[in-house]
C-alpha cells in the first residue's frame, strides 16, 4: 500500500512540474505569436487557465505531503499540547470530509454533463472537470494519512513557522 501511495506521490510531484511548465509557457507562445508573427494563439486564455486549474488541485495533495498548507500554527501553539492535539485531529477529520464531498460533488457535476464541452477549445467537460475530483480525492487520501500519523503519534504536531 505505502508503495503505491509512494507511486502516486511520485506521478503527482512530476504531473505538478510538468503542469507549471505548460503553465508559463503557454502565455509565452501567445505573446511570441501575437507580437513577433502577428498571429493570435485561438484559445490560449482558456488553455492557460485550464493548466492552473488543473496544476491548483492535482499539486494541493502533494503542498499538503509536504506541510505547506495555512496551518496558523503561531495560534496553534498558543494552545496546551493535549488540546492541541485534539484540535489537530478536528481538522484533519473536518478536511477529509470537506475534499470527500468536493470530490463527491466534482464526479456528480461530471456525471450530469458528459456530453458538454467548454466554449472556446472544445473541451469534453468531464476533462475540464476532472483535475477537481481527482485533486480533492488525492486531499482526502493525504490528509487521512496525516490523520492517522497525527493520531499514532498521540501528541500534537510541533511544527513551527519562522518567519525571517
Amino acid at each position: 500500500m505505502m508503495q503505491l501511495l509512494a507511486g502516486v506521490r511520485a506521478a503527482v510531484r512530476w504531473l505538478s512540474l510538468v503542469l507549471l511548465a505548460a503553465l508559463i509557457i503557454t502565455p509565452l507562445a501567445q505573446i511570441t505569436m501575437r507580437g513577433v508573427f502577428n498571429v493570435p494563439m485561438a484559445g490560449a486564455e482558456e488553455l492557460a487557465r485550464y493548466f492552473l486549474i488543473t496544476l491548483t488541485f492535482i499539486s494541493a495533495s502533494y503542498v499538503t505531503r509536504e506541510g505547506g498548507q495555512i496551518r496558523m500554527e503561531e495560534f496553534q501553539v498558543l494552545v496546551p499540547p493535549k488540546p492541541r492535539w485534539v484540535l489537530q485531529l478536528g481538522i484533519e477529520v473536518c478536511g477529509i470530509a470537506m475534499f470527500a464531498a468536493l470530490c463527491a460533488a466534482g464526479a456528480i457535476t461530471i456525471a450530469n454533463n458528459l456530453h458538454n464541452q467548454t466554449a472556446t477549445l472544445e473541451m469534453p467537460f468531464w476533462l475540464f472537470m476532472g483535475p477537481l475530483a481527482v485533486g480533492a480525492l488525492l486531499l482526502a487520501i493525504e490528509t487521512s494519512v496525516t490523520l492517522v500519523h497525527t493520531w499514532l503519534r498521540k501528541r500534537p504536531e510541533e511544527k513551527q513557522t519562522v518567519l525571517s
